[in-house]
């Protein structure tokens, strides 16, 4: 989807959209605060012949031809509408009964993320239930080894065991807690990597790691561990940059985001048991200020 430019007000607005509908281009209009509708356009391969369009109703905004169009418009609304009802009816496929995951392809970085949760989960023995736990490996993880007592702020990063910055986010405690987290990475990692890029959803991790686990680290101590802190990140990312930035191809649906603010009030809550609330809501922060500052520069680019 691409923005192709605005028009005064939502009546000419709409009647361009009739107009662009009688001719196959499918397009969405988004009202401003003063007035003006921001077009967009969804096909990318239609955004020059929409672009001439434009133009040309912009001199004239009241020649015949436009207008004609509005019947037709009509028409071609109710004709998808019944199209998609009677295909709903026939057929159930894989996306109308998993609507919230896959379609983005295979994310090679989102896998590596997710088996690394798995290996680190099979090693350490603290999710499935009866496992002996691995203390020395747990130990080596955590941001800072939580059995000595050091005053010192992250002691061990100063001393150059750099990784523990980033590798609490492998270390889960309990099947729940793995699985929720390895199936919102999937859906997240994978839409980010998709429509960005591996190198972008590898320095987003990277940060949102750092800045969720020293964050929790910080306020509560070095006995925590989880991907969700970086989840919480991605959600707030895709949230906020897919809100005001609609031609970067990311969106979150407001179910989902309902979803994720209500489990960060529970989980503070403490229902839920022990949970590292300081790490999602750090995520969430990082997340979302990335989203905003890359929505507002997106937005400030020249048509």
């Amino acid at each position: 989807m691409r923005h192709i430019g605005s028009l005064p007000n939502h009546a000419q607005a709409r009647l361009f959209e009739d107009f662009l509908v009688s001719q196959g281009i499918r397009t969405e209009i988004e009202p401003e605060a003063d007035g003006l509708c921001l077009l967009w356009v969804r096909d990318e391969d239609q955004i020059a012949a929409a672009e001439a369009w434009l133009a040309k109703f912009k001199a004239d905004p009241n020649a015949a031809e436009f207008h004609a169009a509005i019947d037709k418009a009509a028409e071609v609304r109710k004709a998808e509408a019944e199209d998609l009802e009677r295909y709903r009816r026939r057929i159930h496929t894989r996306r109308s009964l998993f609507p919230k995951f896959g379609g983005y392809g295979v994310g090679v970085l989102t896998y590596a993320l997710v088996m690394g949760c798995l290996v680190v989960a099979a090693l350490s023995g603290t999710v499935l239930p009866g496992q002996e736990e691995n203390r020395a490996l747990v130990r080596s993880l955590c941001i800072s080894d939580p059995e000595l007592s050091n005053s010192q702020f992250l002691p061990e990063v100063f001393a150059g065991e750099v990784w523990r910055l980033f590798t609490p986010i492998f270390l889960h405690s309990g099947l729940p807690h793995i699985l929720f987290n390895v199936l919102a990475l999937l859906q997240l990692g994978c839409m980010i990597e998709a429509r960005r890029s591996t190198g972008f959803l590898a320095l987003f991790v990277a940060v949102s790691a750092i800045g969720s686990n020293v964050a929790q680290y910080y306020f509560v101590g070095p006995w925590f561990g989880g991907m969700s802190g970086v989840v919480y990140a991605l959600g707030g990312y895709i949230w906020i940059k897919g809100k005001y930035d609609r031609a970067s191809g990311l969106f979150l649906d407001p179910q989902s985001v309902t979803f994720m603010l209500v489990w960060l009030v529970v989980c503070f809550t403490g229902w839920a048991g022990p949970i590292a609330n300081t790490a999602h809501v750090a995520g969430l922060i990082v997340g979302a200020a990335w989203g905003g500052i890359s929505a507002y520069f997106a937005r400030r680019k020249p048509e």
